[in-house]
């Protein structure tokens, strides 16, 4: 009961943003799953949960290893990288902003990727929408897309 319990609590920090053990507690009850914030606690500290910050501010509970994003699967070559103007998110929608006539061609590239989490993609002229699953994975998207992307332009300054 107890591992079934603890890998619910895992499957719990990846789907959700969750702040509060009180938030757990009730996520975890949902899901079948009656433990005393005592028990949850303790497994919060067997599991080796930690809190992080998020880019709005707000602590959540995330696993303390967080292995470097699926990026070696997205197709990072020049056109694409040179192609991107910004990246933003909101809630779990990402925002790339490119330049006319390319986004297109960025959306084939994330769509022939894998990026854990990834719903979808609608790509126009200049701007492409992708949604993932949950708040945090689309931070961690956009926060990846955009320190590639600014690596990429500085490393072909430095090469000009």
């Amino acid at each position: 009961m107890k591992s079934k319990r603890q890998e619910k609590i895992l499957g719990i920090i990846k789907s959700y943003t969750v702040t509060t053990q009180e938030e757990l507690q009730s996520l975890l009850q949902e899901a079948g799953f009656h433990a005393t914030q005592a028990t949850i606690s303790r497994d919060i500290k067997e599991l080796r949960l930690v809190k992080a910050l998020s880019p709005t501010g707000n602590y959540y509970y995330t696993t303390p290893i967080q292995k470097e994003p699926e990026a070696a699967a997205l197709n990072l070559d020049y056109v694409f990288l040179e192609s991107i103007r910004s990246v933003d998110f909101a809630g779990n929608f990402v925002v790339v902003k490119c330049y006319a006539g390319m986004a297109n061609a960025v959306c084939v590239a994330v769509d022939t990727g894998t990026w854990d989490g990834l719903v979808g993609t609608i790509a126009g002229d200049d701007t492409i929408f992708l949604l993932l699953r949950t708040q945090r994975q689309a931070e961690e998207f956009a926060d990846f897309l955009q320190k590639t992307v600014a690596k990429a332009k500085a490393s072909r300054r430095q090469t000009l």
